[in-house]
């Protein structure tokens, strides 16, 4: 199975703040059994990708002791963040699978997170290599940027 994204962005030189207009996930799926919750699968996974692309940072302390004090104070997105996402159900059946079927879990998760990536760099000539793509981040690269 594959799958493939392509991400929609608007980069703020100013600011280096990065908003995600759309995301386009295809996903072959198999035989999609059923359609809608294949979609919503499809668009929960790019979803958390996204949020781990622009929001959710993970440090943490040598001891190994994450550094957020709790769930109360770490950044997620909500439903006002979250860009317009388009999916494309591919249909390739498996005949090692249910029906037909192949799996819609993790696999449209991981994609959301380097075609975000490439739309910053199609925007900026900014290679970011490291999550979350803070504005931060994104001015540093802008600094070292030849146009």
């Amino acid at each position: 199975s594959f799958t493939a994204h392509v991400a929609e962005v608007q980069v703020d030189p100013k600011t280096g703040v990065t908003t995600v207009d759309r995301i386009w996930i295809a996903h072959d799926c198999g035989k999609a059994l059923n359609p809608t919750l294949v979609e919503g699968q499809m668009e929960g996974s790019a979803y958390m990708g996204f949020a781990a692309a622009l929001l959710e940072d993970h440090d943490f302390y040598g001891s190994g002791l994450h550094k957020g004090p709790s769930l109360l104070d770490y950044r997620m997105p909500t439903f006002l963040d979250c860009p317009d996402l388009v999916s494309l159900v591919v249909e390739a059946g498996d005949p090692e699978g249910p029906y037909g079927a192949k799996e819609v879990g993790e696999g449209p998760l991981h994609p959301s997170i380097p075609a975000i990536a490439n739309a910053i760099y199609d925007a900026t000539g900014v290679r970011l290599r490291r999550v979350p793509f803070r504005p931060q981040r994104v001015l540093a690269g802008l600094k070292t940027v030849k146009v």
